[in-house]
């Protein structure tokens, strides 16, 4: 791994930077609020005019996101520049009728992972946008103990 040495260490990204690195990706976490506590989904994504499309089936994630306040967390590295991101969506989730024009410009873009009907796509609509990207630190410089195993695998 080598770093950038002009890299600070630690850097907020723009919006048009979020939505750059989000385009550039297609699986996040979706997190949602269930009963009286959050959950967690791995979903994967289309962008559509700066607003996040996902598809899903019926269930825990779609009743828990429809029409509530939902978040989505996307990430990346690239390991030869030493160089991670990570950026948050804040907004509603809202559906989207199965228009023949969402089934011809999304609807072909998003392949789900897991079998099952994932006959609901869902728009999330963002309040907020924000990310930041930062050097990858090497691991003695974490300021733990490293477990035996790590450390062998340093050596």
């Amino acid at each position: 791994m080598t770093s950038d040495a002009s890299l600070p260490e630690t850097a907020e990204l723009p919006p048009k930077d979020c939505w750059q690195l989000l385009r550039g990706d297609s699986v996040g976490r979706l997190a949602v609020w269930v009963n009286d506590h959050p959950e967690i989904f791995p979903i994967n994504y289309k962008v559509d005019h700066e607003s996040l499309v996902f598809r899903t089936g019926a269930g825990t994630k779609l009743a828990s996101s429809l029409g509530k306040q939902v978040a989505l967390e996307a990430d990346g590295a690239d390991t030869d520049k030493g160089v991670a991101w990570s950026v948050i969506v804040k907004g509603q989730a809202t559906a989207l009728s199965r228009t023949p024009e969402v089934m011809d410009t999304i609807g072909q873009l998003l392949f789900p992972w897991e079998t099952g009907r994932k006959d609901h796509f869902i728009r999330i609509v963002p309040e907020s946008v924000s990310g930041r990207r930062f050097k990858i630190a090497a691991p003695l410089t974490w300021g733990g103990s490293l477990d035996e195993a790590t450390r062998a695998g340093l050596e």
